[in-house]
């Protein structure tokens, strides 16, 4: 059986296969300029939270979380724990993060990671990468 690509223009490399997914909708970014983020969770198991990491690459800079499925939130740590019972029933989670970080060369490396956490172990997880330029 032949399976059609997914239709999603906005969001790059998205899965629908994997039990947790991210995707961005930027593949660069400036400094200051905003990222778009979607987390979709297919997990079938119990979990307790969802964990969202931002990393640049050589860099103590991060990203700093401004919004998150619509909430408006001022988050300006690289790792951003969400409970399950914030989360609800709530199969997609959408973010917003910016970074102040100037890359000293053309370009730097950034990576998106979310994981799915039960009971302090990670039992899914999936990675989005993204280049800030100059």
């Amino acid at each position: 059986m032949i399976r059609e690509p997914s239709r999603e223009k906005d969001y790059c490399r998205m899965s629908t296969k994997r039990e947790i997914s991210v995707a961005v909708t930027e593949n660069e970014i400036t400094p200051g300029q905003e990222v778009h983020g979607r987390i979709d969770v297919n997990y079938p198991g119990r979990f307790d939270s969802i964990v969202i990491n931002s990393q640049i690459e050589n860099s103590n800079d991060v990203f700093s979380y401004t919004i998150l499925n619509g909430k408006k939130i001022s988050y300006p740590y690289a790792r951003l724990s969400i409970f399950r019972d914030d989360i609800g029933d709530t199969k997609t989670l959408e973010f917003t993060a910016i970074t102040k970080h100037a890359p000293s060369i053309d370009y730097t490396n950034a990576k998106f990671r979310v994981a799915i956490i039960q009971e302090h172990k990670e039992v899914a997880s999936d990675v989005t990468y993204i280049k800030i330029v100059k």
